[in-house]
């Protein structure tokens, strides 16, 4: 097995690598670009976070590299990726992203966490001390699965997909140690949870950008269309989601 390739922070490992072609233009503060498609931010400060822009622009939204507060206040939602979540933590306090953040989840922008990003956005870890957004009531285990060397995929079955199963990238991956009460949890592996929601926070351990199965990804997309209509609805932003979201 390889180490993490250089350009892209991911693994080389028997993955089948996608690069879309065309990727939605860099943040432009004169407009939004396709005005009927969703603008997902992507958190651009280390990791993975190129793979997610391709998938989501497959599914026919609109990135949006995020490393400001000015480009966080342009998108509808955010990606939070693989990566090494100390790093991240640690960047997002350096660009003042932690309280901007927050705020926006507390007022009902969806945020999806892969992997380092399920960290990040957890309510505690169960070791070590850094920069966590607390946006879903988990506790994580980092590297709970094994280190570098120990990556592996595997088949998953994911409550609301049903079959077939979803194949899973694990890379150094976190679990979830516990979860509270109003956290769904919709994949385990090896009895430990793997991804889970609650509200319009979505996470998984595992790494759905680096495989063409567009599910997660879709999955998101679908909470995001819906938080934007609830906040239509209202004349506000959404808040916390009364019905399920990820079918």
């Amino acid at each position: 097995m390889t180490g993490i390739a250089a350009d892209t922070g991911v693994t080389s490992y028997g993955l089948h690598h996608r690069r879309d072609a065309i990727l939605s233009p860099e943040f432009d503060a004169g407009g939004r670009g396709a005005a009927a498609a969703p603008r997902v931010g992507v958190l651009a400060l280390q990791g993975d976070f190129r793979e997610h822009r391709a998938m989501l622009e497959r599914l026919g939204a609109t990135t949006i590299e995020v490393r400001r507060q000015a480009e966080l206040d342009a998108a509808d939602a955010l990606v939070i990726p693989g990566g090494e979540s100390t790093t991240i933590g640690k960047l997002m306090v350096h660009y003042g992203l932690i309280e901007p953040i927050k705020t926006r989840a507390a007022a009902g922008m969806p945020v999806f966490g892969t992997c380092a990003g399920l960290i990040t956005v957890a309510r505690e870890i169960v070791e070590g001390d850094q920069p966590l957004l607390g946006l879903i009531d988990i506790v994580a285990r980092r590297n709970a699965f094994g280190r570098q060397v120990h990556s592996f995929e595997a088949d998953l079955e994911l409550t609301p997909f049903g079959p077939p199963p979803l194949r899973a990238i694990f890379i150094r991956a976190p679990w979830i140690e516990r979860a509270g009460p109003g956290v769904e949890i919709l994949a385990s592996h090896q009895g430990h949870a793997v991804a889970a929601r609650e509200g319009w926070v979505l996470v998984t351990a595992f790494h759905p950008e680096l495989t063409g199965d567009t599910r997660m990804h879709d999955a998101f997309l679908s909470i995001v269309r819906r938080a934007s209509s609830t906040a239509g609805a209202t004349g506000a932003r959404a808040g916390v989601p009364t019905e399920e979201v990820v079918s």
